[in-house]
């Protein structure tokens, strides 16, 4: 699954993707959110050649702050946060820290909004004026070697003026949280992956490098496009840890193995998303378990760039799931727990699932009958076509939602899509092949 902060599709304003289900050892839908930056809602703190003068300062200090980050200088980067600021500075310092563990390239601030919080009033230094003011920032990062782009981020920052110097004073409510900023950061370099961790074990991350280099060989052994061969993977200490990384209700990633941060449709110089892991639902998972999620994962940090706006969730999700279990030897009977009991119970589903299956906050049947649903259909058409034909027929898909449309499809547009790809790749209708899926399903679940 993809992520960004609350759910989303693909193209959208965010990356979507999603976990196996049934028989690995309790493997959970991987889900798929996009990170949204939130707003900050800074206006204009006034206009004039003062205010001017006093952004410029602004700005100055969080120049000083990133040149600190990049030269690994400590105690500037310290002098640039207020002195009274006692429990800011102490995390500050733990931050700092963590980021001298990562191979930056870049690490820049932008000014982008700034408000008064207080008006003037007396510098709490004594002699002069001074103030309190509100920023929205803009972070932009790279990690070598990983990220082709910068990845971006929304700060809310205070500051206070004292003594005619302006200093950060701490972080706001509804800034983009980092996992450097929850605890000690430990990273882990794998041969095709960056595994960034709090809170968990070396040795954990290292199986979690290995998982990632086995996922980031096997999609390459299957995605036919161009994409960057290597994952960057976060694992927060706790599934609190991680909701706050995504900027959701924990409850919406209870059960979820890992999600996928990043934005669809991009260009290749796009930067690396990042595979989110919920060390509770993942460390519940077999050893195929977790390299089935880490490769379903994988596969929508490789697809990004050929998954539009018009791609159906079964067709991205499915995918997904296809090559997650392929060459695992797992059958449909073995591996779609929700559609066997389906079968059992007579009520088999009659069409493909809507985006609206895949929604956060189903019932976990419900969830696990639409990836299974999902899987199966990319399945039967590997099977019944050729794996060449499943791949054309999605990058078909994604293609045509690069028309220069904008926001979320309706159904009826994404159906129209899906079923002209398919005529086109299949030479049959979506009907006629929703008609012969329903006999598939119901010969391999019988």
């Amino acid at each position: 699954m993809a992520v960004g902060s609350t759910p989303g599709r693909r193209g959208a304003g965010g990356s979507r993707a999603a976990a196996p289900r049934g028989g690995l050892g309790a493997v959970a839908p991987v889900v798929t959110a996009a990170v949204l930056v939130a707003a900050c809602g800074c206006g204009p703190a006034g206009s004039g050649d003062g205010a001017d003068r006093e952004r410029a300062e602004i700005q100055r200090v969080l120049e000083r702050q990133a040149t600190a980050v990049r030269s690994g200088h400590e105690k500037r980067y310290e002098a640039e946060i207020d002195p009274r600021a006692e429990r800011y500075r102490a995390a500050q310092r733990e931050v700092f820290g963590n980021l001298q563990r990562l191979r930056l390239t870049q690490w820049t601030y932008r000014l982008h909004g700034l408000r008064h919080t207080d008006g003037s009033g007396p510098d709490e230094a004594g002699g002069g004026k001074g103030g309190r003011v509100e920023a929205q920032v803009r972070l932009r990062y790279r990690l070598r070697g990983d990220d082709r782009a910068p990845v971006t981020a929304t700060e809310r920052l205070a500051f206070v003026e004292r003594g005619g110097r302006w200093y950060v004073s701490g972080e706001l409510p509804r800034s983009d949280v980092q996992l450097w900023e929850q605890g000690e950061l430990s990273v882990v370099r794998g041969d095709r992956s960056s595994v960034l961790g709090v809170g968990r074990s070396k040795e954990d991350l290292r199986r979690l490098a290995q998982d990632a280099d086995r996922a980031v060989s096997r999609v390459e052994e299957v995605w036919p496009r161009p994409w960057p061969d290597r994952v960057v993977v976060e694992a927060p200490a706790s599934l609190r840890r991680m909701a706050q990384l995504l900027d959701a209700p924990a409850s919406s990633y209870e059960g979820i193995a890992a999600v996928t941060t990043g934005d669809a449709g991009e260009s290749q110089n796009a930067p690396a998303d990042r595979i989110v892991v919920n060390p509770e639902a993942y460390g519940e998972l077999s050893e195929e378990g977790r390299q089935v999620v880490v490769t379903h994962e994988t596969v929508h940090v490789a697809s990004r760039t050929h998954t539009g706006r018009l791609t159906p969730m079964w067709l991205s999700e499915g995918l997904a799931d296809w090559i997650g279990y392929r060459g695992t030897g797992r059958t449909p009977r073995s591996a779609a727990a929700e559609l066997v009991r389906a079968a059992e119970a007579g009520e088999l589903p009659q069409e493909l699932p809507s985006d609206r299956d895949f929604k956060f906050g189903n019932d976990p049947e419900r969830l696990g009958r639409a990836y299974e649903s999902g899987w199966l259909a990319c399945l039967f058409i590997a099977e019944e076509w050729g794996e060449e034909k499943l791949l054309d027929f999605y990058l078909r898909v994604g293609d045509a939602g690069d028309s220069g449309s904008s926001g979320s499809p309706s159904p009826e547009e994404e159906r129209a899509a899906a079923d002209k790809a398919m005529r086109a790749e299949l030479g049959l209708t979506l009907d006629d092949f929703t008609e012969r899926w329903r006999s598939y399903v119901r010969a391999e679940l019988s």
